[in-house]
């Protein structure tokens, strides 16, 4: 029954957000970004009771339906809305809090092979933009703005807008980090 809320709640987020979605009913059955979530949750459930083959097996078959790729690993809040999803990357230690948007091409990457937490921490009501990489185990504030193409290495505090990309691998500095409001 919490799957069904969940699923109707994430339904109508992309009402909600999305223009061009007319209704529940389309949003349920024309929408990709819906269908990766489905069937993630039904994938990270599995994976939390470590049926981790089961739990993959689902996760690439949504991947090659929908061309988006969730590791069954990653923890995904509340309505989660992956816009045009064609190429997002959620990589198996990331976690997303509520109602956030991911744009098309866009990674939650690691930056190597550690075992353990290698992936991105995204807070609440953050928007990634088309493109974006997001990558390492950094931690991303509440309602953060991620432009498009750029490339986020380091911590990006609350109420902040990241765009560009590092100028250098050692600087990792990016070309404009910036509160909302100032």
């Amino acid at each position: 029954m919490r799957l069904l809320k969940g699923l109707y709640e994430d339904a109508r987020n992309i009402v909600e957000k999305d223009p061009a979605c007319r209704n529940i009913l389309e949003a349920i059955i024309l929408y990709p970004g819906f269908h990766a979530i489905f069937f993630h949750r039904i994938a990270h459930f599995l994976y939390c009771r470590k049926l981790y083959f089961l739990a993959r097996l689902i996760s690439q078959t949504a991947r090659h339906a929908t061309g988006i790729e969730i590791h069954p690993g990653a923890k995904i809040g509340r309505k989660l809305l992956i816009d045009h999803g064609m190429g997002v990357v959620i990589g198996e230690t990331a976690t997303i809090g509520d109602n956030c948007i991911i744009y098309h091409n866009s990674t939650l990457g690691g930056t190597g092979k550690d075992k353990r937490k290698r992936h991105p921490d995204i807070g609440n009501n953050v928007m990634v933009g088309s493109g974006a990489k997001v990558l390492g185990p950094i931690k991303i504030g509440n309602n953060v703005k991620i432009g498009a193409n750029s490339v986020v290495l380091k911590d990006v505090p609350d109420n902040s807008t990241v765009v560009g990309v590092p100028r250098s691998n050692k600087t990792k500095k990016l070309i404009c980090i910036r509160k909302i409001g100032q």
